[in-house]
């Protein structure tokens, strides 16, 4: 009995003393919160949706809020609105814009983007087979590799969005393919790193991670959530930590950044479906700000802020520039 006792309380031992060890603070994160690099994402479509001028709304963002690093998705259903015709204008300008500025680029390329519904394949391209929408998806990568890769401003190209993820109007990407994307735009493009990226929450990274050279995370703080309705993660910033050391145990210094930091509500419809009101439950200003200090305390050294286009939105439509500003804030505080 005595010895099944001291065996039982060696395994405790080692669980604790593991569990501990893969909460420490990770490599990779900042000692000082003003060190932390904040981005922007801008998604031409969702602009749009939101019944903005989208030139516009990326220009303020350019011109107003300053960032120095914006995060790109490159639609296909924008490039190759008809099989085989190619138009890159609308991309070549935001880049040009991004250029004139000193603003590096995230450019998001393959199969599952971000934004609703996440693959963001043109009509013509919906009902191919499996196998030929996929060798579509690779040419149409090829030739966005071939045109960016030589741009002065470009800092690395993130392939897929959160591709393990079931999320969208879509299915997860196959690993088998996800592993093809990568490799075209390797074989491409040898002089640029390529993130992948994965749910903060509800993945442990190690897939994406092991297919990256930089690993980014989204970090969401409320949701709705069929039938829970809204709910706030219960989950303290040593969460990031512990997960980050499982990356790093199986790859060592693989830097880990947030691809995507919620700054923007998250309802029951789209938000340009939901009322202010609506909105608010998920994101009002504290909760804006209380995002960016919860990202500080994770610490990792790059934050791309999600939202751009609403925070537009509120200030150009609703009359409501706080979030607009309060942004403003964050990205010159670097």
């Amino acid at each position: 009995m005595k010895i099944r006792f001291k065996k039982t309380l060696l395994v405790i031992l080692i669980i604790t003393a593991g569990f501990f060890y893969l909460i420490r603070k990770p490599s990779g994160i900042v000692s000082n919160a003003g060190d932390i690099k904040w981005g922007v994402a801008f998604s031409r479509i969702f602009s749009v949706q939101m019944g903005l001028d989208w030139k516009e709304n990326y220009l303020a963002i350019l011109s107003d809020l300053k960032p120095d690093s914006i995060r790109l998705p490159i639609y296909w259903q924008d490039v190759e609105a008809e099989e085989g015709k190619y138009n890159f204008d609308d991309y070549d300008w935001m880049i040009e814009e991004a250029k004139k500025r000193d603003v590096e680029l995230i450019l998001v390329i393959g199969r599952k983007l971000p934004r609703w519904p996440e693959c963001h394949a043109p009509f013509w391209a919906d009902k191919l087979p499996e196998q030929e929408k996929q060798e579509k998806i690779l040419a149409v990568m090829s030739k966005e590799v071939e045109r960016y890769k030589d741009i002065s401003n470009l800092y690395l190209w993130q392939v897929d969005n959160e591709p393990f993820l079931p999320f969208g109007e879509c299915t997860t990407t196959n690993k088998g393919f996800l592993d093809r994307e990568v490799a075209k735009v390797r074989e491409i493009d040898s002089n640029h790193k390529i993130m992948v990226t994965d749910s903060g929450e509800l993945s442990i990274w190690v897939r994406a991670a092991k297919r990256a050279d930089i690993f980014g995370t989204t970090m969401y703080r409320i949701i709705y959530k069929d039938p829970i309705g809204y709910f706030k993660y219960p989950l303290p910033p040593k969460f990031f930590w512990l997960k980050a050391n499982i990356v790093h145990l199986l790859y060592p210094g693989k830097p880990i950044v947030v691809s995507e930091l919620q700054a923007e509500p998250w309802g029951p419809k789209l938000i340009n479906d939901l009322s202010v009101d609506e909105q608010m439950k998920s994101m009002d200003v504290d909760q804006f700000r209380e995002n960016i200090e919860y990202a500080k305390k994770v610490g990792f050294p790059e934050n791309y802020l999600w939202g751009a286009e609403w925070w537009y939105w509120m200030k150009e439509k609703q009359n409501r520039p706080e979030f607009w500003e309060a942004a403003k804030e964050v990205l010159k505080s670097e």
